[in-house]
């Protein structure tokens, strides 16, 4: 991975700019030297009702390298939740998923199952795991204890 090759993302969304989507990215952005396209697009298409829906996030999906899904969309919109694994599971996308943020509501064993890797809100622990799963790269980080 590098700023001529970055890794395309996609973060699980309900065509609209919730609170967690735009975390994930707030996320993101805070480390040095990790580059990403975001290739999900919240703005609904003009017409086509819910089958245009999906084929725009099928879309989506399949020009990712990794499916990021933030544990609420599955509290907030269960089926549509449901539809973006399905088509991430069904195209080969490995899935992250990120629990509530402050662990708010639980995430439920059957979802948590389905998922390549789950992670706390951590921006080590998110860029990581895009990393290993999108890309198999191992960042081999150590943690550095300093005493007093």
């Amino acid at each position: 991975m590098s700023e001529h090759n970055p890794i395309r993302v996609y973060v699980g969304h309900r065509f609209d700019k919730s609170v967690d989507y735009l975390r994930v990215f707030e996320y993101l952005e805070s480390v040095e030297r990790f580059y990403y396209i975001n290739v999900s697009e919240t703005e609904p298409p003009k017409s086509g009702g819910l089958e245009a829906l999906k084929e725009r996030v099928r879309q989506q999906i399949d020009a990712s390298e990794i499916v990021i899904l933030v544990a609420t969309l599955f509290t907030e919109k269960p089926d549509w939740a449901e539809f973006q694994v399905n088509a991430a599971q069904a195209m080969g996308k490995p899935i992250l998923l990120v629990h509530a943020f402050g662990r708010t509501t639980v995430t439920p064993d059957s979802i948590v199952a389905r998922a390549d890797a789950t992670v706390d809100w951590s921006e080590r622990e998110i860029v990581d795991a895009v990393k290993r799963l999108a890309r198999n790269e191992d960042t081999q980080r150590w943690d550095v204890i300093d005493f007093p």
